[in-house]
């Protein structure tokens, strides 16, 4: 009986990995960049002191920050990239530390531009940008400064966080490499009686198996690793959460939370309604595993049963040349010219499709200003995947378009917004979907996988940011965090999300150790957010037609330049309200209404 092993990086068809050579031709190139930046660094660093001196000099100044910092990004991108494609592989491990070290340095050069903003009298600074026209461009830049100025610190205390940059991201990059590159799960035998290696990339795959020994073993073998680690693992992220509280304390913020949300001006009242609305409509969420339990025709329902559909899925594997029809086919709503985009994107080198040994685990879409995005994708053929396809290509629509529009200084857009434009082109496929298909039995699965969708990204990613403030607030109480701690917490917010409905497997209370989202502190909710703002934004797209198309389509024209709230009032969603909160968990109650009706 031989063992399905992963592919090394060199048995993959070229057609299906992306093209990093669209970002350096060679090696020698990003050196070349590497140095430059060494060079442009040195330049930087002359303007300290000067700034508050001449409009004139700020301005070149600022023009020289925004070249540095876009090359910097394309050298570290590149550096990071390669290493994704496998993380055993020594030679870009230490390329991309190099390019970290890079970046502090720059961060450290450039350190003293914020502080000296902030000195300057602010009439003479409103007046020179009324007045200049190349400091106008910079507007919104000055005022984020200036709304955050009596959090900004000395020139050289600006500094020195700079410096600690790479110090202080030690627990991130100590999780990365462990959870990337070291951590193995051992084999199980699939549906077959094969031997098959469990990988991350394959672990939802065998939780999806009808086949319950199969994801009971999978469930089990995973969390075993974890678990053999675990006072590592909670060093690490208690760790990670005293640097959160560090840096809110240095700059005089109520909490890390605080400060978190201002660097988006997103009041905390948004991230309480959130958690507030949630805990109100658990009910709905409790609702739908029963339907689950009696779906799959079990007398207690498990944590390893939350993942498999309740209406048997189609047995075929979707081929990556599919999913990419589907996905234009769901997409039309947005219009002819966005789907033309996205298809020379599939042709043209941005995504890397399959997983292989060593290669980083999940989805992402990233890239740099310089350069278009990227995907990384770990297609196994799945409906699923195919859905991530369409959430990547969210992301990386909104860079391109971003890019195209915007100047350097506002190509940053902030993750809030981000995962508004994935999921809504979730949203529009699922619409596709259901509105296509002529089987009861197919229209069921797909309302069992957007209840899926609703469970994984509104429920599960507000369950996530509870803990996340559980645990912040108990350490900046002066409480100590260790495995035991953390798996309390994590296995109470199961039992109140879950209610008495599923069974809480004691290994599901080690999950928090595998999140990378944890070492993005306060990340996850935007997850939660994004949802329920997409939900709005496609109906309106769906009801409306051309205005709101275009409405949206401008929305990802914006990039960083405006707030993240008031980019999304413009585009038609207000979420300083709970309502599309709200909306969102009254159209899961509508498809689970729907899903009753066929199954229950």
């Amino acid at each position: 009986m031989t063992t399905k092993k992963l592919p090394a990086r060199d048995e993959i068809d070229p057609k299906y990995k992306w093209r990093l050579e669209d970002i350096y031709a060679s090696e020698d190139e990003w050196e070349a960049d590497f140095r430059k930046i060494q060079q442009l660094s040195k330049e930087i660093a002359a303007y300290r002191g000067r700034l508050a001196g001449s409009m004139e000099v700020l301005l070149e100044c600022l023009k020289l920050r925004d070249e540095l910092f876009a090359l910097t990004e394309k050298v570290f991108a590149y550096a990071r990239m390669r290493r994704d494609e496998n993380n055993a592989e020594p030679k870009y491990q230490a390329l991309t530390d190099r390019a970290v070290t890079l970046m502090t340095e720059v961060n450290a050069a450039s350190s003293f531009i914020v502080p000296e903003i902030t000195s300057i009298d602010e009439e003479l600074l409103k007046k020179s940008i009324d007045e200049m026209e190349g400091l106008s461009v910079y507007r919104h830049f000055f005022h984020d400064i200036l709304r955050q100025k009596k959090h900004v610190l000395s020139d050289r205390e600006e500094e020195l966080l700079a410096l600690a940059d790479e110090v202080m991201d030690s627990p991130s990059e100590i999780f990365s490499m462990f959870n990337d590159a070291d951590i193995r799960f051992g084999t199980i035998k699939d549906e077959n009686g094969e031997e098959v290696e469990v990988t991350k990339g394959r672990y939802i795959k065998f939780l999806e198996s009808n086949d319950r020994r199969v994801r009971e073993d999978a469930f089990h073998t995973l969390y075993r690793s974890y678990k053999a680690m675990r006072n590592t693992l909670a060093s690490s992220l208690s760790s990670n959460i005293k640097r959160d509280k560090f840096h809110a304390s240095v700059r005089k913020y109520e909490s890390s939370l605080h400060a978190a949300l201002d660097r988006d001006n997103v009041p905390v009242d948004v991230y309480d309604n959130l958690i507030d609305t949630v805990n109100r409509h658990l009910p709905l969420l409790h609702r739908y595993v029963r339907l689950r339990r009696k779906a799959l025709k079990l007398d207690e329902l498990h944590m390893y049963d939350l993942y498999v559909p309740i209406v048997e899925q189609p047995t075929r594997h979707i081929s990556y040349e599919e999913a990419l029809e589907t996905v234009k086919n769901g997409l039309a709503a947005l219009g002819c010219c966005y789907v033309e985009d996205m298809t020379k994107a599939f042709s043209s080198g941005w995504i890397d499709v399959y997983e292989n040994q060593g290669k980083t685990s999940g989805a992402y879409s990233w890239g740099t200003y310089l350069t278009h995005p990227y995907v990384l994708l770990n297609y196994q053929g799945t409906i699923n995947d195919v859905f991530t396809l369409a959430h990547e290509m969210g992301h990386a629509m909104h860079s391109y378009y971003t890019n195209k529009t915007q100047p350097y200084i506002y190509s940053d857009y902030k993750i809030f917004v981000a995962e508004v434009a994935s999921t809504v082109n979730e949203s529009l496929l699922m619409d596709y979907l259901l509105s296509v298909t002529t089987d009861k039995k197919e229209r069921a699965y797909l309302l069992n996988h957007y209840l899926e969708e609703f469970r994984g990204t509104l429920f599960r990613q507000t369950m996530f940011a509870e803990f996340e403030k559980i645990t912040h607030e108990m350490i900046e109480k002066g409480e100590a965090l260790n495995a035991d701690g953390f798996c309390r917490i994590y296995r109470g917010l199961n039992e109140k999300y879950f209610g008495n409905e599923v069974v809480i497997d004691e290994d599901i209370d080690m999950e928090w150790a595998r999140i990378p989202h944890f070492y993005r502190s306060f990340y996850v909710y935007k997850y939660a957010t994004g949802i329920s703002a997409a939900v709005s934004l496609s109906r309106q797209i769906l009801g409306d037609g051309v205005p709101a198309i275009d409405r949206y389509l401008e929305f990802l024209k914006s990039g960083g330049s405006d707030y993240p709230l008031e980019l999304l009032k413009k585009a038609g969603v207000d979420l300083t309200e709970p309502k599309p909160i709200e909306d969102a968990l009254k159209t899961f109650e509508k498809v689970l209404n729907d899903l009753e009706g066929i199954i229950g």
